[in-house]
């Protein structure tokens, strides 16, 4: 009898978009820990769909993406890839999701073939062992309903998350410096494809970046319900090679927050201290009234 597929092969699944067009692109989707389609599964599915138009020795070096309706869960999403320039060095591909006849995502995403250059980059941040922490299974319900808990243990299935230390939902009515830490990789083995290391990393950056705005004032976020909110708009930098399936440390700060939006910058290192990637992300977050 055949194994039951893991979590990271349904992820991947997900990830592996069906060619309706030259350049339409249809993927599944599924449900979060909120009622619309996880953030970081749109964008990582907008990134594949533009790399496949792209020639394989041009790598994913950015994207600028704006979310713009909320997702539907039951239904697949087409993702529709404009090929807005080819030069000689750089490709740059804009991707249009919709559903229901209606655009809920907009990603640019721009590609380079490789070149020597200047290389410099600031120190790593210091973190404790990934190894030393508890894994998600194991830190969620000590802060967390167990319902709550189970639901995100199982949307994160497919991903070793562990935080550095206590989470936001850990920490209700304490605000504390807007940083947080967390190490993570796929929970499993990935092919050697530069394209889908870079697209799962864009799928776990939206898992955790504005947990930083939530310390800052004291809230649990949406796994406790004191605030509610959504990502605006997102964009990552892809600086130097990395693997999605070995430790990456996502380290996350938020230096502002107002008029009902609040602010995430990180950068994520690899576990030998080289700088993989800078991400920026605005949300909404709101306090229920």
């Amino acid at each position: 009898m055949p194994a039951a597929p893991s979590a990271l092969d349904d992820l991947l699944d997900l990830l592996d978009l069906e060619r309706i067009e030259q350049d339409i692109f249809r993927g599944a989707s599924r449900a979060s820990i909120v009622p619309r389609v996880f953030g970081g599964q749109v964008a990582a599915q907008a990134l594949v769909a533009a790399g496949r138009t792209v020639p394989e020795d041009r790598l994913a070096h950015s994207l600028h993406a704006y979310f713009l309706r909320p997702g539907d869960p039951g239904a697949p999403i087409v993702y529709t890839v404009d090929r807005i320039r080819d030069g000689r060095s750089f490709t740059t591909r804009r991707v249009v999701a919709v559903q229901h006849g209606h655009p809920i995502f907009h990603l640019s995403a721009s590609f380079q073939a490789y070149e020597e250059g200047l290389d410099h980059q600031v120190g790593m941040p210091s973190a404790p062992d990934p190894e030393s922490l508890p894994t998600a299974a194991e830190m969620l319900p000590r802060h967390l309903p167990k319902e709550v808990a189970n639901r995100l243990v199982e949307a994160r299935a497919a991903v070793d998350l562990r935080y550095a230390d206590t989470p936001p939902w850990g920490s209700v009515g304490e605000p504390r410096e807007p940083r947080s830490q967390v190490w993570f990789r796929t929970n499993g083995k990935l092919a050697d494809e530069h394209l889908l290391h870079v697209c799962l990393a864009t799928y776990v950056s939206d898992m955790t970046l504005l947990d930083s705005v939530l310390l800052a004032h004291g809230r649990g976020g949406w796994a406790v319900g004191d605030v509610v909110g959504a990502s605006l708009d997102h964009a990552m930098w892809f600086h130097r090679p990395f693997r999605a399936d070995e430790w990456l440390l996502y380290d996350q700060e938020s230096p502002s927050a107002s008029a009902g939006r609040g602010l995430g910058q990180a950068r994520i290192w690899t576990q030998d201290g080289k700088l993989a990637i800078s991400v920026i992300q605005e949300g909404v977050v709101r306090v229920p009234r």
